[in-house]
This record gives structure tokens, sequence and C-alpha cells, in this order.
């Protein structure tokens, strides 16, 4: 992982309380929305790059979290590369407000 080490406890830490609140999410789900809470990371190019992750397996994950799960909107899709920019979707944020409380 590419994270600085405190930022990866944070990173880590902020997965966890995520999953606890959505058991049925991956963790891969809830790391993505952990990456996004934290600022780092609004596309599926740049999270597979900085966690050391395979760009499909993030792509996986993405279509999850904007299809059933309904927690991210998908803002841009590049045909060629396939990078996805992504935020929180209206579900997603409710469930994010949850971990200020």
């Amino acid at each position: 992982m590419s994270v600085a080490p405190a930022d990866a406890e944070t990173f880590l830490a902020e997965t966890d309380r995520i999953a606890d609140l959505r058991p049925d999410l991956a963790l891969l789900e809830a790391g993505i929305l952990a990456g996004l809470r934290l600022g780092l990371a609004a596309d599926s190019r740049t999270f597979a790059r900085v966690f050391g992750i395979a760009h499909a397996l993030v792509l996986r994950a993405l279509a999850t979290l904007a299809g059933p799960a309904a927690l991210l909107a998908v803002s841009d899709r590049d045909a060629r590369t396939q990078r996805t920019r992504y935020a929180v979707s209206a579900t997603g944020a409710a469930l994010l407000a949850r971990l200020d409380g």
C-alpha cells in the first residue's frame, strides 16, 4: 500500500467502521467508501494504484456499490481505460453520516 502509515491506520479503522455498519459489504467495498470519505481516491484507477489492487477487482466492487447496494453513483467512465469516477449517493451519505453520530 502506498499510503503513509498514519493514513493507513486511519483508512483501516474507517474501513472496519463501515464494515461494522454494513456487514453485507465486502472489505474491498467498505474500503472504497472509506477511501472516498478520507479523500484518498475518487476514481477506480487511483484506488487500485494507491492500494495495490487489480483495477478489475475495484471495478467489480464499484459495480456492487453503484448497483444493488446503491451507496455510490458513477459520475464518469472512460470507455478506453475503464477509469470510473464515483461519488457518494444519498444512501451512501446517510450511511457515512452514521459514522459521525
